[in-house]
């Protein structure tokens, strides 16, 4: 090999390396973390800038996580109807999820063992997939009863302890039953109450990208 072929290999080797650095596509990619909810999560009457994925990424990220949240929030949806659509819902290969279901469940009264089966099977899904879950808790209105209200809690409980996944349990702490904190209807948080929630949950949404870090590490 002559002196100037070694050069000239250095040199092109150098250059490869400092491409490799710059270029963009090299870099890792932005954690997928997945909203499973209903409208409390899909941003029922709120601008879409507004809704609590939107306002958690931004959160995430001002925090130094470079992180997409995906909204797969659906306004309506019963604990059913998550686990009806859930293999969709992964569809776009998360490498995270929060839960939030359940709410419509209580305001339809419906059985709380029916939705314990249900939230049962979509944390078992993701316990399988090893898939990092975040599990948010509800509360029922108290005049379905305190039978059903005790009945409806424990569910949430026991399925935390069962799957080990974060817990967060009640998704509107410091929000519900305060009216300024609410739209119109009392159920819906307004900008103000997404705030709180997103500053409330965000400690277990930094334990759970943890998890997301350990898997890759």
């Amino acid at each position: 090999m002559t002196p100037f072929f070694r050069v000239y290999l250095s040199v092109a080797l150098l250059a490869a390396n400092i491409l490799f650095v710059a270029t963009p596509a090299f870099a890792r990619a932005p954690v997928k973390l997945l909203v499973l909810g209903d409208s409390l999560t899909a941003g029922y009457g709120l601008p879409p800038g507004e809704a609590f994925p939107v306002k958690l990424e931004a959160a995430l990220k001002e925090r130094g996580h470079d992180v997409q949240v995906i909204n797969a929030g659906v306004s309506g949806d019963t604990s059913a109807g998550g686990l009806a659509r859930l293999d969709w819902a992964l569809g776009d290969k998360p490498q995270a999820v929060i839960v939030e279901l359940g709410a419509n469940d209580a305001l339809r009264g419906l059985d709380p063992q029916l939705m314990r089966a249900n939230l049962d099977k979509i944390l078992t899904r993701l316990e399988k997939d090893s898939t990092p879950t975040l599990f948010a808790g509800m509360k029922a209105p108290p005049n379905l009863g305190s039978d059903y209200t005790q009945q409806y809690s424990k569910v949430f409980d026991d399925l935390a302890a069962a799957h080990k996944v974060i817990y967060y349990p009640f998704f509107l702490e410091g929000v519900a039953t305060h009216q300024e904190l609410n739209q119109a209807d009392g159920l819906h948080p307004l900008p103000a109450g997404v705030a709180i929630i997103v500053r409330g949950m965000l400690p277990q949404v930094e334990e759970l990208l943890k998890r997301v870090e350990a898997q890759g590490s």
